[in-house]
């Protein structure tokens, strides 16, 4: 296998309820399809996964600080990139190895309100950092969730759903690479993935300063976490967010996440600001 890194799709029903409520068929084409946030839209027919509830989440909690430079590592359709742009960031690198999902989120950024800030590079992220001079603010990425486990048979799942070809250890040497002095790493994991990242982390000079588990009920047991690293070890923060509160219904801490992102909140975005993850 030759790819690494785009989008998770989600597991759990919270996710097959965001895309379904969202999707529409455009075209001649059945599954080529559009998901449609207040201020951008994100075309979803070429990237080997789409537009789900966790990544959204994620994305909308990204710890975006006004005028930052951000690079989003395999920005697959390029929604955390989109998201960071619309959070304030002054720039955002999106590295892609796939070329049709390349296509696909440089087209998505041409046609969003932050063009001039968005900047989609087709190339393996490990021959990126070699030759990078620049250094960000923040990298954020949301890797695969499998390593080396049973394999899915569409091919496009396949190679974003696996991290044969880039194990987590060369994703963290990157962020090592290419973060600026006072740089944060953000990124999106399964729990059991965690001790795993968390050691890894420590081999590149990276500490985790904070963890958010994400889990679709009350009831339900988180199965993904957002990580923040930094250079510096600071003290640890962790905490759990529950998306739903019942059926269709975001409880209320997620709500203040995306309210200024999904049409569903479009009005209520107007009047609730953006919550900060930093909180």
């Amino acid at each position: 296998m030759s790819g690494f890194l785009y989008r998770y799709s989600g597991v759990g029903a919270w996710a097959v309820v965001l895309y379904a409520a969202h999707r529409i068929t455009t075209g001649k084409r059945a599954g080529v399809s559009v998901f449609r946030f207040q201020q951008f839209s994100v075309q979803q027919g070429q990237s080997g996964m789409k537009v789900c509830t966790d990544a959204t989440l994620f994305g909308a909690m990204a710890p975006v600080m006004s005028g930052e430079k951000v690079l989003d590592i395999g920005t697959g359709t390029g929604l955390l990139a989109l998201m960071a742009a619309q959070l304030g960031a002054g720039s955002v690198t999106a590295v892609e190895l796939n070329r049709e999902a390349f296509g696909e989120a440089r087209s998505n950024f041409r046609n969003s309100p932050w063009n001039v800030h968005l900047q989609a590079v087709h190339a393996d992220i490990r021959k990126y950092a070699a030759t990078c001079n620049e250094s960000f603010d923040l990298i954020i990425s949301n890797p695969p969730f499998f390593q080396r486990h049973s394999k899915s048979s569409d091919d496009l799942r396949k190679l974003a759903r696996h991290t044969d070809e880039l194990a987590y250890p060369e994703l963290l040497a990157c962020a090592a690479k290419l973060l600026s002095d006072d740089g944060r790493l953000y990124l999106l994991l399964p729990v059991m993935a965690v001790a795993q990242i968390r050691e890894e982390a420590g081999k590149s000079g990276l500490f985790l300063s904070r963890r958010i588990n994400l889990k679709g009920y009350a009831r339900n047991r988180a199965k993904v976490a957002a990580l923040l690293f930094s250079r510096t070890e600071l003290k640890y923060e962790e905490k759990e967010l529950t998306i739903y509160r019942a059926e269709r219904e975001y409880s209320k801490e997620s709500e203040r996440f995306l309210a200024p992102f999904l049409l569903r909140f479009a009005d209520a975005g107007k009047t609730v600001g953006r919550a900060s993850a930093r909180q």
